[in-house]
């Protein structure tokens, strides 16, 4: 249990039965303790900045869970049931060593939150499409390479696609249903990889397209831009 007092675990533990959340943030661990004791009663489990190399098993036995966090640790991989975890709503895997996602994740229809910022993930993971309340995904700082085919099913509001090595983006992602604020800043982004759909026939009403391969003015000269501009102005409006 790395050099965490087993005293200290024992009485978050206890703590936790009667709560319901077991938070052992930044405390050098390189194992997760037995969550015997509170699997049926845990709905929030903060594991954030220790050394775990993994998650076990066990982890996925936790029917009541709605809120993981994992971020600032070395997990290389995710246990493949980890969508038995149907009752999650957030689920924080950034700062980790991730190189991809189980298919499982495809069953969980009440997740609303996924953070896999700053891994190793080097396609966009579809099994995050189809998830109805979806809300946001950050993808930021990995070394994803295209938007695929087969996105238009994906229902989250907001996509962070930052700091990755994109350079394709599918004429699909026009038809996500609920897709607001895409961002792509800082990727391998020309000026005819920007699909004329996505400018003309989507819900897009923010896209943050900086330091790619091409000047932003130059986005205003294609075709569709005027109708991108249209949506984004009347959000502004409505904020004010």
């Amino acid at each position: 249990m790395g050099q965490t007092s087993s005293t200290g675990v024992k009485a978050h533990m206890e703590t936790a039965t009667k709560t319901g959340a077991l938070v052992l943030s930044n405390r050098k661990l390189t194992e997760v303790p037995d969550l015997s004791a509170v699997i049926k009663v845990l709905r929030t489990l903060d594991l954030s900045t220790n050394k775990l190399p993994a998650l076990p098993p066990s982890v996925c036995e936790l029917s009541n869970l709605k809120h993981l966090n994992v971020n600032g640790n070395k997990i290389n991989y995710l246990p493949d049931d980890l969508g038995k975890l149907t009752r999650l709503e957030s689920l924080s895997l950034g700062s980790n060593l991730i190189t991809s996602l189980p298919e499982s994740l495809s069953g969980l229809k009440h997740l609303k939150s996924v953070t896999i910022s700053d891994n190793q993930l080097t396609e966009f993971p579809l099994c995050l499409c189809g998830l109805p309340q979806l809300d946001a995904v950050d993808l930021s700082g990995n070394h994803i390479t295209c938007v695929p085919d087969g996105i238009d099913s994906l229902q989250a509001v907001e996509v962070n696609l930052n700091m990755n090595q994109v350079s394709e983006v599918s004429p699909s992602i026009a038809s996500c249903p609920r897709l607001k604020t895409l961002r792509l800043e800082e990727n391998c982004l020309s000026l005819g990889s920007i699909p004329t759909e996505l400018l003309t026939d989507s819900q897009v009403s923010l896209m943050c397209l900086e330091g790619n391969l091409f000047q932003l003015k130059e986005l205003e000269e294609v075709d569709g831009y005027a109708k991108y501009m249209e949506r984004y102005t009347a959000v502004k409006k409505k904020m004010f």
